[in-house]
């Protein structure tokens, strides 16, 4: 039987950038799986440099994530309920820092998109051959090389990451997710979860001299709650 690591992304904001803008900084209403790999690799103590390990992590793993309506509280017995508000802050820079390494004179003004309020539940399962063990992940997420944040720096967890110290054993990545409240919400799968609702994302990140991304087919799929 298959083996997840289940972890739990909730704080005030998160933000999972997409297709920048230059001046517009969007937010995808999902972590991405440039995103989770940035923060496996951050915990991992991942050098930006080192690329074959950053290709060997996003070869070792699949993602699937549920966008939660409620979240867990400590001393709490029911859930505590989630809006996933989106918001764009303005932002100015100034002696902002060009390419060559000099100093911009003008200011930098940007806007940059935010998730308030927001929960996702996260199964990460294991591919074939992987070289990064869920193991090594648990460990490394247990005890962090480099702070883990919800996409930006500007975003801190509200919550360890892992919900559980180990792996656990399910059918598939949606039969994991379901063991853990909230029993429903929208759920984007990659690889395993087939669906008829398939929709593609360009958050693939092609590691090397530029910053560049392909693009993957996800599906969707409604968690169904348990009787």
């Amino acid at each position: 039987m298959p083996s997840y690591l289940i972890l739990r992304l909730d704080g005030p904001m998160q933000a999972w950038g997409t297709h920048t803008f230059e001046d517009y900084r969007p937010s995808n209403p999902f972590p991405t799986r440039s995103g989770l790999l940035g923060l496996l690799g951050a915990c991992l103590g991942l050098d930006r440099s080192d690329t074959q390990s950053l290709d060997a992590l996003a070869e070792s793993v699949a993602f699937t994530v549920r966008l939660d309506t409620g979240a867990p509280r400590p001393g709490v017995d029911r859930l505590m309920p989630k809006r996933h508000t989106k918001l764009s802050d303005y932002h100015t820079v100034l002696d902002a820092r060009k390419v060559d390494g000099s100093t911009n004179k003008f200011p930098i003004q940007s806007h940059r998109e935010y998730l308030f309020d927001a929960a996702f539940t996260v199964a990460i399962g294991s591919r074939p051959d992987a070289s990064f063990s869920l193991a090594r992940i648990a460990e490394s997420l247990r005890r962090p090389r480099f702070t883990p944040v919800l996409g930006r720096r500007s975003c801190p967890l509200g919550r360890p990451l892992l919900e559980r110290p180990d792996c656990i054993e399910a059918d598939d990545a949606k039969a994991a997710l379901a063991q853990f409240p909230p029993h429903s919400g929208l759920i984007y799968s990659e690889d395993e979860l087939v669906s008829d609702q398939p929709t593609w994302i360009r958050d693939v990140p092609r590691y090397g001299r530029h910053r560049q991304f392909a693009t993957r087919r996800i599906h969707l799929h409604r968690g169904e709650e348990s009787s």
